[in-house]
């Protein structure tokens, strides 16, 4: 469960090699300097403070620029190699990949793959992997070293001419250029089973191991985490040797089984209780009570064994706790849990902010860049802008809200990663609130409830009324309210009720969706109330198309506003009793202020 590779590009020409590495590493992420590349799936403004970002998250970095700066940037933050990620300098044409970091997290190997592929060169300079064709502290995925810390005085040993005994299957290993000696003081060791490693012992532990749990409806973590580890200590397995937690589909919510997930630091993986029923004459604990409750005679068992395949053996039968099960069993192969049964479902709702990518969170640019499925309307879909060849987009009209929110549940109940796209905030009238609804209203329906099992996040942008607010200064200084003037949901005497509520409060008031040629007269009945508790000096503010091409933003007072300058790319932000607006310059300045006047220090000069 490693972060996806980060490319990191500062000039155009080298992001045709950037796609060229994409291309071996199909999960990575090109974040691409925003002022120098185009085509990149994230940009960003600051070199340095992107790297040192990545870094930090421990996020494998491909940069595509000078090692200089990558070495400058990231030196102090160096501290232990063993928990460094890797991180490769690649020269713009791909010629030369130079691993400068994070050889024990798997530079090495990354920058071996790339020279390959880029038909350039790997320079290496770890001195066990020179000499012996294999860096024995960076193992291939689906490999763990038990005892790393042991490594270098283990190679230093070998350097010195000590023979080494080779127990297992290590196929990864360059064995021709090891020196072998069945009878030397030196051993590498294979093995599933919990050994523990010396300097003159180095064990790895191959993944091979698939752990199936079953529980009751909210279990404990503190019960299925001791369940498991009790398991594993009498069977002698070691923990680094599991590839995967698999379950019942219907678990894919059970919080214990997230928190187990992250514990164990593996993929949570589900099957349906057709493909676990299938398991059936492999069990050797089955349960007609089981069978009765979910479909399939087994859980933990039959999901375990689904996940180590057809040749896979059963090593430990169901354990049992008092709400809670698990069972082990072996693959003679390594178990790539992330190709198996299904995922937890992901769907993200985010909020692009008001339309430019400089104004979205860092969060959900990442989002975007590692969904596999974008859902939203067309405009919306239209300003993320870069999009990878292998994201699907799903483009709606607008109108077909619950047609596009019910189409994004679908698709992350089938596991995928699936980014539901609003402009603004995806909680101020958008979709964050219809997908909460329509969750709710579908529990009373069996055939979606795997809805409920749905992981789902919220990523809040930047609305409109924020936006507005801060191109003329800060009129949502003091208490403030947004009103949308769309009766197309909502009956416009409720709207109205609320207007003269509003109004009567001495709130700043945001108008959202104030006209359109179909409701053109709600803005004005709108105004006619405010006028009738306002005074005609009231500073009134008009934003259009904020964030995108074309935009304006203009300030007048209540008496000279004009709704025919107001349509649906429009906010109407109308001040309290307390706005004030000035001119400085070319600038016409709003704000409301909180009253930091009447205090006792209240002192500018």
């Amino acid at each position: 469960m490693s972060e996806k590779p980060a490319i990191v590009v500062v000039t155009q020409n080298a992001m045709s090699t950037a796609h060229r590495i994409r291309e071996q590493l199909p999960d990575s992420i090109i974040y691409g300097y925003h002022k120098r590349t185009k085509l990149s799936d994230i940009t960003f403004e600051n070199v340095g403070e992107t790297l040192r970002e990545l870094f930090t998250k421990k996020q494998p970095i491909i940069a595509l620029m000078s090692s200089g700066i990558v070495i400058r940037t990231l030196r102090h933050l160096l501290k232990d190699k063993y928990k460094e990620p890797p991180v490769l300098v690649v020269s713009e044409d791909g010629r030369f990949i130079i691993p400068l970091l994070g050889g024990h997290a798997g530079a090495n190997q990354i920058a071996e793959n790339l020279a390959n592929a880029l038909h350039g060169h790997a320079a290496l300079t770890t001195t066990s992997e020179t000499r012996f064709g294999t860096a024995l502290d960076s193992p291939p995925k689906g490999w763990i070293l038990a005892n790393p810390k042991d490594h270098k005085a283990f190679v230093a040993q070998l350097l010195a001419g000590e023979g080494v005994q080779i127990d297992g299957k290590l196929e990864w290993l360059a064995v021709d250029k090891l020196p072998n000696n069945a009878s030397g003081p030196l051993k590498i060791t294979e093995t599933i089973r919990a050994i523990k490693g010396s300097s003159y012992h180095l064990v790895y532990h191959p993944a091979k191991l698939s752990l199936g749990i079953g529980c009751e409806r909210g279990v404990s973590f503190e019960e299925i985490r001791s369940l498991v580890d009790k398991t594993l200590a009498n069977a002698g397995l070691s923990v680094l040797a599991i590839a995967g937690l698999f379950s019942l589909d219907i678990k894919s919510d059970e919080p214990a089984i997230q928190q187990l997930e992250k514990y164990l630091n593996v993929d949570a993986r589900f099957f349906n209780a057709t493909t676990l029923e299938h398991q059936t004459p492999r069990l050797l604990t089955p349960s007609e009570i089981v069978f009765r409750e979910v479909g399939c005679h087994g859980v933990a068992e039959s999901a375990a064994l689904a996940a180590a395949g057809v040749t896979g053996q059963l090593l430990v039968a169901k354990v049992k706790s008092p709400r809670a099960t698990c069972a082990i069993a072996e693959s003679p192969d390594i178990i790539v849990a992330d190709k198996i049964g299904q995922a937890r479902g992901q769907l993200y709702v985010v909020g692009l902010g008001p339309g430019d990518y400089t104004s979205r969170s860092a969060i959900v640019t990442r989002i975007l860049a590692d969904a596999q499925d974008l859902v939203g309307f067309k405009g919306y879909l239209d300003l993320i802008k870069t999009t990878k060849p292998e994201q699907v987009l799903h483009a709606y009209k607008l109108g077909e809200e619950i047609d596009r929110v019910r189409d994004a549940l679908n698709l992350a109940s089938t596991g995928r990663r699936v980014v539901l796209v609003c402009s603004g905030d995806p909680g101020v009238y958008a979709m964050a609130s219809l997908v909460f609804e329509l969750i709710d209203k579908a529990r009373t329906y069996p055939h979606l409830k795997t809805w409920s099992h749905i992981q789902i996040e919220i990523l809040p942008g930047i609305s409109a009324m924020q936006t507005a607010a801060a191109r003329v200064g800060a009129p949502l200084g003091h208490d403030f309210c947004a009103i949308s003037l769309s009766d197309l949901l909502t009956p416009w005497r409720f709207i109205e009720k609320r207007i003269h509520a509003a109004a009567d409060a001495d709130f700043v008031i945001a108008f959202y969706n104030p006209r359109s040629k179909a409701r053109s007269s709600q803005l004005e009945k709108a105004i006619e109330i405010l006028r009738t508790h306002r005074s005609s000096d009231t500073p009134v503010v008009i934003a259009r198309n904020l964030g995108r091409q074309g935009e304006s933003t203009s300030v007048c007072k209540l008496s000279t506003f004009d709704c025919t300058e107001v349509d649906m790319l429009s906010i109407v932000i109308v001040g309290s009793s307390t706005t004030r607006m000035y001119r400085l310059g070319e600038n016409e300045w709003v704000y409301t202020p909180r009253g930091y006047h009447k205090k006792n220090d209240w002192e500018i000069a």
